[in-house]
């Protein structure tokens, strides 16, 4: 991922950074669907550097989820001389707009909403070594939310791809 074009960056990787008082961190918390299916563990908050705000969760996923999900042809699947092309080892982590989601405090777990298991278990990973590119960012949110899908393929590469209601946290 080139930072310097979407300027995003883990939380972890910002000293100077941390998430505000009024907010909790949910790092390590789990996350689960509308019907409490569990998805994964987050692992770390994006951060828009220049909007000061944490734009995506980074998912663990659940090696439940990751068994499910070899267990059927996945719909991105790739074809190399006929052979389907598979997640490769390290392909464990997904990231969801902070806007998709709600934080239960007292019991520590970050529920979706409105995104089923189905659709997580058919979303794009990402080896967290890797990270992710722009052009991930628009599948994954096409999968999140296909009826909106015009909204994802403009070609902004600029802050004002975050400017949607599925990255306000608020």
């Amino acid at each position: 991922m080139g930072n310097k074009d979407k300027n995003l960056y883990r939380l972890d990787e910002l000293s100077d950074y941390k998430v505000a008082s009024n907010y909790s961190d949910v790092t390590g918390w789990k996350i689960v669907d509308a019907d409490n299916r569990t998805i994964g563990k987050i692992d770390n908050l994006w951060v828009n550097k220049d909007m000061q705000r944490v734009v995506y969760l980074d998912v663990n996923v659940d090696k439940a989820l990751i068994e499910d999900s070899k267990k059927e042809v996945h719909d991105a699947i790739e074809y190399d001389n006929g052979k389907e092309f598979m997640y490769t080892e390290g392909d464990t982590h997904i990231i969801i707009p902070i806007g998709s989601v709600s934080i239960n405090k007292d019991t520590k777990i970050v529920m979706a909403n409105g995104i089923g298991y189905d659709t997580f278990r058919k979303t794009s990973r990402y080896n967290r070594l890797h990270n992710f590119d722009r052009d991930y960012e628009r599948n994954v949110l096409r999968s999140y939310y296909p009826a909106d899908e015009s909204g994802f393929n403009s070609n902004s590469d600029d802050d004002t791809f975050y400017n949607r209601r599925e990255f306000d946290g608020r």
